[in-house]
Order: C-alpha cells, then structure tokens, then sequence
C-alpha cells in the first residue's frame, strides 16, 4: 500500500488543507460544552439573560464556523480521494497494457477486473475518510478528556480509564478483520469470474441446457463469499456495541460521580453537564473512528492487492535496434531457429525444433490439427511471447533486439477472434493506421473484400458498428478486422484463421487479393482449410508442436500423411463416391 502513495503526491495541499479543516472544526466543537457551562452556570442559574442571549449567539457562531470548516475539508478530501482514485486506475490500466501475455494469463482477465474496479474504488473511500476523520475522532477523544481534566480532574479519571480500554477495542478488532477482507475480495475474483465466462457463453450454455448447472455453480461461489462477508462483519460489527457499553458504563460513572459532587458542592451543574457532553462527544467520535478504521482496514487490503498487480513485471524486456522501413515498407525476412516454445506453469512444451525461413514477399501457410501450435507459433513474431530456446529472427536481427513499439507497428496481425470496437467502421480501421484518409481505407476494404459491405450501409464509411461487432455477421467482422491490419501496409502481415467463416468464394477472392502484396509484405497464413494456403509459396505442417513438414502443396502431398490426411478430409479423391467422400468426412 505505501508504494501506491507516490500517485497522490499531486494532491499534498489538499491532503494538509483537508485534515487542518477538519482540527479547526474540532476546535471549535471542543469548545461547545464550556460555552454551554458557563450558558448553565451564569447566564441560567443566575437568571441572567443578556448573558443567555451573549452564549447562545456565541454557540451560533461556533456552529457556523464549524460547518464552513467542515464543508471546506469535505471539499479539499474528496479532490484528494477522486484525484488519487483516477491517477491509480491510469497507472493500473498502463501497467495492464504494458503486461505480456504470459502474465495476463496468469493472472487472470476477472482479477485485473476487480483490482480496476471494486478494490480502486475501496482506496477512494478509504482514503477519503482518512482525511476527514483519522485526524479528527482521535483529536476529539484525546482533548475532550484534557478538557475534563481541566474542569475536574477526579472526575477526568473515568476518561483516563475508558480511552485506553476503547483503543484496545477497536485496534483489536482492526488487526483480527484485515487479513480476512483480503480474503474476501480473493472471493470476490473468483465470483467474478465466474459471472464473466457465463455471460461471454450465454448462447453455448442455452444450447446445451445448462443454465440449472450454471446456477448452482454461481449460488456455491456467492454462497461461499457471503459466508466469508458474514463472518467478517460480524467481527467489525462488534466493534459499535462493545464501544457504545464502554462509553454509556463510563457515562453512568461520570453521572453517579457528578452528583455526589455537586451535592458536596465541588461541582457545578454546568461543570457535570459540560462533562458529559465530551463523554458523548468520545463516544460520537470513536464510532465514526471505528467506521473509518474498517474502511480503512478494506482500504488497505484493496490497497495491497493493487500494489501485487503493479510489482508483476512484464516478462518482455523492450529492445533498442529500429526497424528499418520507412515510408516505403518492404517485405521482411523471417527466420526460425530451433524455436521452442513452453507457456508458463504447463507441464510439456507447446512447440519443439522449430526451423524455417520466409524469405521477403514469400506467402508461408500454417496448417495442423487442434492444439499443434499454429497461433502459437505466428505470436511469437510480433513477441506476444518470448520462445523458451532458439530465436525468431526478423532482417536477421533477434525480434528481442527490436524497440516493441516499433516491431509491432510493422506487422500486422489478424486474431482468430474478429474483434471491433464500438464506434464508426472508419474509426475501427484507423487503429490499423490513424493516418489513413479514405482512399487508403477503401483500398484496405477491397483487398479484404469488405468494400460490397461498406457500399450495402447507408451511412458508407460512418456505419456504427456496436461492441464487438454484434450487428455485423461473423464473417464481415473477419473482413473487417484484415482491412484493419491490410491498412497498415505492414511487413509482415499474419492471418491467424482469420478467415474460417469466409465462403469459398469470397476465401479465393481474398487469396486472389493477397497474392498482389508481394512487394510490400511476407504473408503468414494460419488456417485449418488446405484450400487457403495451397497456393502458399511454402506450407509449414504442425503436428503436437513438432513441424512434420515443410514444401509446396504438391510436395506435401507426396511425402507428409499428415498433410496427406487432412486435405483427402476436406477433398473429394479421384474415383471416391459421395458416399465414400461422406464416410472420410
């Protein structure tokens, strides 16, 4: 947590100004009960009442003085909480964006969640109430009992009693909750998680009828943190009771105490009056001291849980070589040496022995089964991950050497996912290229056979497409996701099954199209369709991350059975019948 303070440097005079308020309005509210004596003790006693009428306006004063004060420390702290809040949640989000893919794995989609959202918004209150009352509620107990002291000190003993035992109370209870609310909002992650993956898969749960299992999986997880929130406010929860008999035992003290006092006539009524006023102010105080260490208390868990998130390093050390074109990009050369690849925390390597090379303008094909490493194997080249052995290299420099930034503006690539953000298809292909002017989008929509979609929309380039694309079909959600990355004019260009729900004919379109980028890129194909990349100038065959072969189309079909096995699954053999041709399939 104390590393987080750096991001509310900004905010040091507010943070001195609101606390301050805060004292002076204390000040002023300590000095209430000896107004209210001497108003008892002069003024109503003695039946005196232009001396009431003196009090009373003072008290006035004093009341007004003390909501100016208020209301300004309630101003400076909230600038301070929401100022610190907003700083913090940019921090986080760089940091997340600064995270490779390893560490995103690992720690999860539903915790970075929960740490940009609920534990962020935990600090803020926290820290907002700490300005306003941690300062205060201590200064108020402590000189309300000097104040006794200086009425009577016989009297003061009971406050000198109770404070110590309150504070042990109180802290008490703060040290036994703070561990268990980071428990909590452990919980919390999971629950969360949960909640996402059934709402991401909403219409696979339908299909497949398991909305009641799904139920009973979410009702164990609430279950189970609504437990844990029980039993941890049923801690905090002790913490007014307890407090409130303490201070109404004191308070029955200091009456039996004040009366035999006053009838021996060593105490005035206003005096006792007076005195009980600052025992009801301690115990005012100490509840809202109370409230604002369990804030705290969550504040400071919340804070912990953020400060773990920031201390991951990205496992990616930033280069420093440039990439070499410019205006003009050409395509590049990209070599494999003996690449391997294992995800951290798995057991087996994904991807083993891995040599090739694509020469410039070359188009490569990657095709295999399920799970033999083909989108592992392209995400290694704009670095999502680091290969464990071996190198990838890009014009003969290690991809490692490469300023990210600069590495990634020169490739682009297409995601087995189609994702499109909300907002105008213009808007969605400048994050290929923010420069781009529409003549350049319309000549990235036709190569990627989107321009017939475009013209179909009456609004053309300002179309508003929804969060992920959902008023778009799968398909023209692919196609507009190459345009994104054709506009780019990259040197290398990776298609990662990016084109699965194409038909045939708008597949061999696309092809057609690619085919005309050999002077400006080196093409990387992932698809489970031979029929893609059997043009390919080189197709790579994965097989359980082991490259099992390496040719031409015609080659492959010669010497690899891997290969062999998945185009007769997806062709009709010379002199096969339908039904034997159905029986393959």
């Amino acid at each position: 947590m104390k590393k987080l303070l750096k991001y509310i440097t900004e905010y040091q005079k507010e943070c001195i100004l609101g606390p301050l308020f805060k004292l002076l309005e204390a000040c002023f509210d300590l000095t209430v009960p000896m107004v209210m004596a001497w108003l008892i003790d002069r003024g109503i006693s003695q039946n005196n009442v232009p001396y009431i009428w003196k009090m009373g306006g003072l008290l006035l004063v004093l009341a007004a003085i003390g909501l100016t004060c208020s209301i300004t420390a309630q101003y400076f702290a909230a600038k301070a909480a929401v100022g610190f809040a907003t700083k913090l949640r940019h921090a986080v989000f760089e940091h997340i964006e600064s995270l490779s893919f390893t560490e995103m794995d690992e720690a999860g989609t539903s915790m970075m969640i929960t740490r940009m959202t609920s534990d962020i918004n935990q600090v803020q209150s926290g820290t907002n109430l700490a300005l306003r009352l941690f300062l205060r509620s201590p200064f108020i107990v402590f000189g309300a009992a000097i104040m006794a002291f200086t009425i009577d000190v016989k009297a003061a003993l009971i406050f000198a009693i109770v404070i110590p035992l309150l504070a042990i109370v109180v802290f008490g209870i703060m040290l036994m909750t703070m561990p268990m609310y980071q428990k909590v909002q452990g919980h919390l992650d999971r629950l969360l998680g949960v909640t996402r993956q059934n709402l991401s898969g909403v219409r696979v749960i339908r299909a497949f009828n398991k909305e009641q299992a799904e139920r009973e999986s979410f009702r164990q997880e609430n279950d189970l943190l609504t437990r844990m929130q029980l039993f941890v406010g049923r801690i905090s929860a002790l913490m007014n009771p307890v407090t409130y008999i303490m201070i109404n035992g004191a308070l029955v003290a200091l009456i039996w105490t004040g009366a035999v006092r006053i009838n021996m006539g060593t105490l005035t009524q206003g005096q006792i009056v007076a005195l009980i006023n600052y025992m009801s102010q301690i115990l005012v105080e100490l509840v809202k001291l109370a409230n604002t260490i369990i804030m705290t208390t969550k504040c400071v868990a919340c804070g912990n849980r953020i400060q773990s998130l920031l201390e991951v390093n990205s496992s990616l050390e930033d280069g420093n070589v440039s990439f070499e074109p410019g205006q003009d990009k050409k395509p590049a050369l990209v070599e494999f040496d003996h690449v391997a690849l294992a995800y951290k925390g798995a057991g087996e390597a994904s991807l083993e022995d891995i040599t090739f090379t694509a020469e410039p303008g070359q188009t490569i094909g990657i095709i295999g089964g399920t799970g033999s490493g083909k989108t592992s194997l392209v995400h290694m080249i704009p670095r999502f991950y680091d290969a464990t052995e071996g190198s990838v290299r890009i014009n003969g420099q290690d991809v490692k050497s490469y300023r990210l930034e600069e590495l990634r503006q020169n490739i682009g690539i297409v995601m087995q996912k189609a994702v499109l953000f909300h907002g105008s298809i213009r808007e969605n292909i400048h994050w290929g290229n923010p420069d781009a002017d529409d003549k350049q989008i319309n000549e990235a929509l036709e190569l990627a056979q989107a321009s017939e979609v475009v013209a179909g929309k009456p609004e053309g380039l300002d179309y508003e497409i929804e969060q992920g694309g959902r008023n778009l079909s799968g398909g023209q959600r692919q196609r507009f996701t190459i345009a994104r990355a054709l506009v780019r004019k990259p040197s290398i260009l990776i298609l990662d099954d990016s084109a699965s729900a194409l038909d045939f004919a708008t597949d061999a379109k696309l092809r057609k199209a690619l085919g005309t980028l050999k002077n400006t890129s080196t093409i990387f194909i992932v698809s489970q369709r031979t029929s893609s990349i059997q043009q390919a100038d080189k197709i790579l065959v994965l097989d359980d991350g082991q490259l099992v072969g390496m040719g031409t189309h015609e080659e492959l079909l010669e010497n690899c059975s891997v290969y062999k096995e998945i185009y007769d699954s997806q062709f009709k053999k010379p002199g096969e019948t339908k039904t034997q041709k159905e029986e393959v399939r």
